[in-house]
C-alpha cells in the first residue's frame, strides 16, 4: 500500500506544479507573455544569426502561443489529478487493477512533455534559437519540469502486485 500512495502522492505533486505554473502565467501575465514575446520575436539572439526568417512579431500569434502553453499547462494539471483520482479509486484493488488506473498517469506525462519538451525545448530552444538568448532561455527549467515528469513516470508505471494481508 506504501508504494500505491506514494504513486498517487507523486501525481498530485504535478498535478499541483502544473497548476501552479498555469496559475502564475494567468496572474503575472505580462511577465511571462514578455517571454513568450521575445522568444518568438527572437530579439535577444545571436546578432546576425541565419534563422532570424523565422522570427514571428505579431502580437496576435504571440497571444495564441501563449495561451496554447497555458492552456497545456493547466491539461496537464487536470491530467494528473484525473490521474492521481483514478489510482486513489483503484488504491484497494487487485494489482491488474490498480496497473489498468496508471493510463492517466501516461496521458499526463505525455502532455506535461509536449509543452517542455515540444514546446520548450524543441520548438523554442531548436526552432526560435532560444539557445542563444542569455536573458530569454528557459530550457534549463523545461528539462528539469519534464524530467521530473519522466522519473515519476518511471516509478509510477513499474508494475504493482496484489496486496498481501495482514
Amino acid at each position: 500500500m506504501t508504494l500505491r500512495l506514494s504513486k498517487i502522492v507523486m501525481c498530485l505533486c504535478l498535478a499541483a506544479f502544473a497548476f501552479l505554473v498555469a496559475f502564475g502565467n494567468i496572474t503575472d501575465y505580462g511577465s511571462n507573455f514578455a517571454f513568450v514575446q521575445h522568444v518568438l520575436s527572437m530579439d535577444t539572439t545571436f546578432p546576425g544569426n541565419a534563422l532570424m526568417y523565422r522570427s514571428i512579431t505579431n502580437p496576435a500569434l504571440w497571444t495564441a502561443g501563449y495561451w496554447l502553453i497555458i492552456l497545456g499547462e493547466a491539461l496537464t494539471c487536470l491530467l494528473y489529478l484525473a490521474a492521481a483520482w483514478a489510482l486513489w479509486q483503484a488504491r484497494k484493488a487487485s494489482g491488474q487493477d490498480f496497473n489498468d488506473a496508471k493510463k492517466f498517469a501516461v496521458i499526463a506525462a505525455t502532455m506535461g512533455f509536449l509543452i517542455w519538451y515540444l514546446g520548450f525545448m524543441v520548438v523554442g530552444g531548436e526552432w526560435f534559437a532560444m539557445w542563444q538568448s542569455s536573458i530569454w532561455n528557459g530550457q534549463q527549467k523545461a528539462f528539469m519540469f519534464y524530467m521530473t515528469m519522466l522519473t515519476v513516470l518511471i516509478f509510477v508505471i513499474q508494475p504493482d502486485g496484489d496486496l498481501r494481508e495482514r
